[in-house]
């Protein structure tokens, strides 16, 4: 049985290289062999790619996320078209929509966000999506320009409707879950997963964030408690976990291009 954590910021889990080689190898000992290093600046990228790009179970997405939309960097749309071509650079992201924050102004990071939609059509790539407040927005912005190659919408917060509207669009879209999904009062997102195609879920960690019910006394998130939401997924699918795991690895491995073995 393995797991693939679709969405892992390493870097803000700690920013030691060697301990940060130290929380993949516990990963791998719970089970867990793939993850999505994801970071939400291009800086931060190149940072931790550097130090986790011989580590074969790590991918990697590039993008700038909403929270750097007043300052992408020099030349940013260049150093996603460079970055793209690295060895295990797998998606754009994380990208997106976050309206509680009021990053900047909504003018300027739908902007950004539909740059880096652009930039995943030209690269035949997927794209990882950040969305909070902001769905509608972001919906509307996907009908004409959702990449060919699909969407995450990563730790997912919308509801079971939103879910079957995207899916009605006909988008090519998978809705990832972390570990808030393990909190009783988050109905919305138990409601979607009873509701939504089993190929089109994923979960993921969002470490350091998002901690797993069963893991509640800790204070970061690691890639090792992924199969704690597998867990938990599997209960309230009503499946064995090990078949749950089997179609979670294979959707994954669907949405970022890469072999199942």
């Amino acid at each position: 049985m393995q797991f693939f954590d679709t969405h892992a910021h390493i870097g803000l889990i700690c920013d030691d290289p060697i301990e940060q080689i130290r929380i993949i190898q516990k990963a791998k000992h719970a089970g867990v062999n793939r993850i999505i290093s994801i970071n939400n600046s291009l800086h931060d990228f190149k940072k931790e790619y550097t130090v986790l790009k011989s580590q074969k179970e790590i991918y990697h997405a590039v993008g700038v996320g909403p929270s750097e939309v007043m300052a992408p960097g020099a030349d940013w749309i260049k150093t996603i078209e460079e970055s793209v071509k690295l060895p295990n650079v797998v998606a754009i992201g994380e990208t997106g929509l976050d309206y509680l924050k009021q990053y900047g102004d909504k003018k300027s990071q739908i902007e950004l966000f539909i740059t880096q939609l652009e930039l995943a059509q030209k690269f035949n790539l997927p794209v990882i999506i950040h969305n909070r407040d902001a769905g509608k927005d972001i919906f509307e912005i996907l009908k004409d320009r959702i990449p060919s190659k699909g969407a995450v919408f990563h730790c997912y917060s919308e509801n079971a409707s939103y879910a079957k509207s995207c899916l009605d669009a006909g988008f090519d879209v998978y809705f990832s879950f972390a570990g808030n999904l393990t909190y009783r009062n988050a109905r919305n997102l138990h409601e979607t997963v009873l509701n939504i195609p089993l190929d089109r879920i994923l979960i993921e960690t969002e470490s350091p964030f998002m901690i797993p019910a069963e893991y509640r006394e800790k204070k970061r998130t690691m890639p090792a408690y992924l199969p704690a939401t597998a867990k938990f997924l599997a209960e309230m699918l009503e499946m064995d976990l090990e078949k749950l795991s089997a179609q979670l690895w294979k959707n994954s491995c669907k949405i970022f291009g890469l072999a199942e073995e």
